[in-house]
């Protein structure tokens, strides 16, 4: 491992009874590095994202977060919850929450930052994600593509050093998709480390750094996005492209 390797996955394997969902994977996301994560379904995607914020507990191999092992639970699991953001396909805000305590709340609780700067950071976050007008209003009267902008303003109130996405537009109508992904896009160009499971090929296209393409719970070929999608080296990845490519 080096200085640069933020995340380390070495020899990953996850079993759900007799389905071998994550077969010896190993991986490493650079500090700043963008890593989209594709596939078809059950490749073991978004068990592997899960797995590195614990989600998921692992059977054998390891997994380690700038230079630390994930551990095993209690405060120093929350801790590194706080260093690894996650947004989730379903937004998973706190229904009875506004907008904007949903964005303070972690700030406070997990971070032990004040009220007031805590509220502050929030209302400039929402505004980085194009929704500070909605600070005062629940998520059951947001869209779905605002609820997910929300999700991500909560998840970068924590100042992570990471940020794991998992499948962040499938449970989004089409025409919010790309408001969340320009917000992505942004973060990436920003320089935020993001490991991102998605079915998006254009943001793969455009905001990855590098492709890692999973199927049957291995990886199987990783590669810039140009050489991925240009000339992919597996006849697997050739097949699934093939498949999802309008050409």
């Amino acid at each position: 491992m080096t200085d640069a390797d933020l995340i380390v996955l070495d020899q990953v394997n996850k079993r759900y009874g007799d389905l071998h969902v994550l077969r010896n994977v190993s991986l490493r996301v650079r500090r700043g590095e963008v890593v989209v994560i594709i596939g078809p379904s059950g490749a073991g995607k978004s068990t592997l994202c899960r797995a590195i914020n614990r989600l998921e507990t692992i059977d054998s191999g390891t997994i380690t977060v700038d230079g630390t092992p994930l551990p095993e639970e209690g405060r120093a699991l929350a801790r590194l919850r706080a260093e690894v953001g996650m947004v989730f396909q379903s937004f998973n805000l706190f229904a009875h929450k506004t907008v904007l305590d949903n964005v303070v709340l972690g700030q406070v609780h997990v971070l032990g930052k004040p009220r007031a700067a805590a509220e502050a950071t929030a209302r400039a976050l929402l505004e980085r994600v194009g929704i500070g007008a909605q600070a005062a209003k629940f998520p059951a009267q947001l869209s779905g593509g605002q609820q997910q902008r929300v999700a991500i303003a909560r998840a970068l109130a924590m100042e992570p050093k990471v940020i794991l996405f998992d499948e962040p537009t499938s449970a989004l109508d089409p025409e919010m998709v790309n408001e969340v992904l320009d917000v992505m896009t942004s973060l990436a160009r920003e320089g935020m480390t993001m490991v991102v499971v998605t079915h998006e090929m254009g943001f793969a296209r455009r905001a990855a750094d590098r492709v890692v393409f999973m199927a049957d719970g291995e990886i199987v070929e990783q590669a810039g996005p140009e050489t991925f999608f240009g000339s992919p080296s597996s006849q697997r990845a050739q097949s699934f492209l093939d498949k999802i490519l309008i050409h």
